[in-house]
């Protein structure tokens, strides 16, 4: 073989090569993923070892790029565009869908759960799984594995809340759904829905009193900065889900498919780990901030319950009788194995 034959045929290779390269780097999907809490959030870790998973169960044919703190918009905003397939992923509530599936309004009745235990033994069992196919499945997305927010707890600035009816009269944010609207109107609350990236305004201006959320969120969200008392209640429990767009999901193969399922699984087992392991000194780093932290007396906490047992009643048809039946019933059996 001559040389200017041999000169070429290399030539040809190396371009051969460079195909291939080309080829294997525009095979690589992207998704996006959008959750709304601050990076260093346990959310945000969890997060971003779900993306790093991925990576490594699928070779690097799947690259996951997380948007911490909102950079996508909000919870609304982040869950209509997976459910058009705008966007591939979410990490958050699902509360901002319950007009199209009233059935997630279920996780917003009042003290459902008594511990994390119970928790983990719903969400990571079959049930679950198929719970959760069921609530996004008919809106485009598909169900990946449950996370962990953590329990609710109330903070106010007007007055430390000992006694059920301490709560009379104040001016509380509440989740902008009609369930939670209606449980703090009965526990005598002034409730006022809005979304969580104004509460801080509203508190700090005093157009609020107090709002719910999860120990974590509070501390991350330095309501400490404007509330003085947080009262530890655990009245309700909500869960965060990983979900994907089908439009994405129909574009995996078999094969990456059951590896972004393992990694979710294994991620939002992760995240569980980090939220107990972060609530152990939450309460301590609110105090610290200044704020007086008190756990309400199992007595009162009994009060609160029987004043909101009619709103099981009442949103029970409105959810799915059966499905809260079926739910309840998951949670007798988990809180007999604890």
């Amino acid at each position: 073989m001559s040389k200017s034959v041999m000169k070429l045929a290399t030539a040809f290779a190396v371009a051969a090569l460079c195909v291939i390269g080309v080829t294997a780097a525009s095979a690589q999907t992207k998704i996006k993923l959008g959750q709304a809490l601050p990076q260093q959030h346990p959310q945000g870790v969890a997060t971003d070892k779900f993306a790093e998973l991925v990576k490594q169960y699928t070779q690097g044919r799947i690259q996951v790029t997380v948007y911490h703190g909102g950079m996508l918009g909000g919870d609304d905003k982040m869950l209509q565009a997976v459910q058009s397939g705008t966007q591939d992923m979410y990490y958050g509530s699902l509360s901002a869908v319950a007009g199209k599936v009233p059935a997630v309004q279920i996780f917003d009745l009042p003290f459902l759960f008594n511990d994390v235990k119970e928790v983990e033994r719903v969400f990571f069992s079959p049930y679950g799984q198929k719970l959760h196919d069921r609530l996004v499945s008919s809106i485009g997305m598909v169900g990946l594995a449950w996370g962990q927010a953590g329990f609710r707890e109330l903070t106010n600035s007007r007055r430390p809340i000992n006694k059920a009816e301490d709560i009379s009269g104040l001016k509380i944010r509440v989740m902008q759904n009609q369930v939670a609207l209606d449980t703090w109107k009965t526990l005598g609350a002034n409730a006022l829905p809005m979304t969580i990236t104004e509460v801080f305004t509203g508190l700090e201006t005093g157009a609020l009193d107090g709002q719910e959320n999860p120990y974590l969120l509070i501390h991350a969200n330095k309501y400490y900065e404007v509330q003085k008392y947080g009262t530890t209640t655990n009245h309700v429990y909500t869960p965060c889900s990983l979900v994907i767009s089908k439009k994405t999901w129909d574009k995996l193969g078999v094969e990456d498919q059951a590896a972004v399922r393992k990694a979710a699984d294994e991620a939002m087992r992760y995240l569980f780990k980090l939220v107990d392991e972060a609530n152990k000194d939450v309460v301590a780093k609110l105090e610290a901030g200044g704020m007086k932290v008190n756990a309400l007396p199992d007595a009162e906490l009994a009060k609160l319950r029987e004043k909101v047992r009619p709103i099981v009643d009442k949103y029970a048809p409105v959810i799915g009788a059966d499905l809260v039946k079926e739910f309840m019933d998951e949670i007798a059996k988990a809180r007999k194995a604890n």
